[in-house]
């Protein structure tokens, strides 16, 4: 089949919602797109365990730790999924850690910030997972099976991660002290904004979005995700009793939605570049592990070597 029909019969499939697998013919640039989103995808499930695990000795009781522990240990298999996806399509993990650890592949830009309270740990299972939750939704739906296949999963397992940590902050609203609800609001008006920033930048500025909605790699757009987060989670904040750090906030009875102020795409833009509060310490800790796993690396391979030889002579 020459590359005319191959693309033709490639479009069909787009239109008519039919999964694109590994083994089909795809466009170059198709493929490149894909391993450069679920790359930075995967990235952004291990480097997301960070500012979690830097609680996990600290978590106020058993049962916060506990789940603290299952949510790290979820991620780090969201992690593995995709990478397996990234694989799929000829990618290498390692080959793609390399590229985040030498600042080539990008993550998402919400865990450059620090988690500095507990309450800063149950902001992120509500508002970041819970706006992670809005895109991976519409990527179950996305044209490359792998990929919408591992999110049915990934998506399962972060809605359980999205109701604990609102579950924490309803109990320390509900019954806390008047500091520990501080510290709530403290962590939302920090939280916030970043939050919204991690559906990207405005459709206009998104280079990208285009042509990823044409394959349907992506189903919906920057801002129409980043609004509905904004509708979901505004009820949310109200029965907490908090408010969100935004006077230009307010209902728009004519198209029901909420109208929202203008996000500071100069802090987004500086964070996504390796200037955030924690880009460094967040890529010298992936550096180490990588670093320092080699031996495991190598010892698994040596022990697979070792199988199939003995399964050779048998």
């Amino acid at each position: 089949m020459k590359d005319a029909e191959q693309l033709k019969h490639f479009e069909e499939k787009i239109k008519s919602d039919t999964k694109i697998e590994p083994r089909d013919w795809m466009p170059e640039e198709y493929k490149k797109t894909l391993i450069r989103q679920i790359g930075q995808h995967a990235h952004s499930e291990i480097v997301g365990i960070h500012p979690e695990a830097n609680w996990l000795t600290r978590a106020p009781s058993l049962k916060r730790k506990a789940i603290l522990l299952a949510k790290v240990q979820d991620e780090a298999g969201h992690g593995l999924y995709l990478y397996c996806a990234a694989e799929t399509l000829g990618a290498s993990r390692y080959e793609l850690t390399d590229l985040m650890i030498e600042g080539k592949m990008k993550y998402s830009s919400i865990f450059n910030y620090p988690t500095m309270t507990w309450t800063d740990v149950s902001s992120i299972g509500w508002l970041v997972d819970g706006a992670a939750i809005v895109n991976q939704v519409a990527l179950q739906r996305t044209s490359y099976g792998p990929y919408a296949r591992g999110m049915v999963k990934i998506c399962k397992e972060e809605s359980f991660h999205q109701r604990q940590g609102y579950e924490s902050l309803v109990e320390i609203c509900e019954n806390g002290t008047d500091a520990q609800r501080e510290m709530v609001q403290d962590s939302i008006n920090r939280w916030w904004w970043p939050a919204l920033m991690m559906f990207g930048p405005n459709d206009d500025k998104s280079p990208n979005s285009a042509q990823s909605l044409e394959w349907k790699i992506k189903r919906f757009t920057n801002d129409e995700l980043r609004q509905k987060f904004v509708d979901n989670t505004v009820k949310q904040v109200e029965y907490l009793g908090m408010t969100i750090p935004d006077p230009d906030l307010k209902f728009n009875k004519e198209t029901g939605h909420y109208e929202f102020g203008e996000i500071n795409w100069d802090e987004f833009f500086k964070v996504i570049n390796g200037f955030g509060p924690c880009n460094e310490t967040r890529i010298e800790q992936r550096r180490s592990a990588r670093d320092n796993g080699v031996w495991v690396i190598e010892a698994a391979k040596a022990y697979a070597q070792k199988k199939e030889a003995i399964k050779q002579i048998a």
